[in-house]
């Protein structure tokens, strides 16, 4: 199964990935795959950041990865993939998210961008657009450690991603944290 870990940038996909591998996961970084097979279209300066070719990474994971093998796909682009059997969507109270992607040392305007596409629900939209809902699942990480949400990782692939209703899309509401922004 080919699981997409997706989330805007600071609610935990990195730190729960090293947890996952420790326990026996096979989690594969798609920026650093997307980069090493030159899966690369340019570069955002406005964000500092790479731009993936996601049609020619889809396409390599399609050809690469079977589906019988469990397989975590890190990345805030994984959700775009259509490859993809699962997604699920780490999400984090936009104050909360704040406060870590400071902690990142990020400046002011890419902390904003980032807040704001949470709150804004980008990542799912995007990943409706894409997907089945009912491949569809919410984390909210923004109190829960690393170690917790692995669990949940793990609790959602063992039970194979059924009778999992405190998972499923749609729980999750930032929507009114905008007024605090405008």
């Amino acid at each position: 199964m080919r699981i997409a870990l997706t989330g805007t940038p600071g609610t935990g996909k990195t730190s729960v990935s090293k947890i996952l591998i420790k326990n026996g996961i096979k989690v594969i970084d798609l920026n650093d795959l997307a980069t090493s097979k030159n899966f690369v279209s340019g570069q955002d300066s406005k964000r500092k950041s790479t731009i993936i070719d996601t049609v020619k990474l889809n396409h390599y994971i399609n050809r690469n990865f079977t589906a019988n093998d469990t397989i975590i796909f890190e990345s805030h682009l994984s959700h775009l993939l259509k490859c993809m059997d699962k997604i699920i969507i780490l999400r984090c109270h936009p104050v909360e998210l704040q406060k870590r992607l400071k902690t990142k040392g990020w400046n002011k305007e890419k902390i904003q961008e980032n807040v704001e596409a949470e709150i804004l629900d980008i990542i799912l939209s995007e990943s409706v657009k894409v997907h089945d809902k009912k491949k569809l699942f919410e984390i909210d990480t923004s109190e829960r450690s690393p170690k917790e949400l692995t669990v949940s990782i793990i609790e959602l692939i063992d039970r194979k991603f059924d009778d999992v209703k405190n998972y499923k899309i749609g729980s999750i509401d930032w929507s009114e944290e905008i007024l605090k922004y405008y």
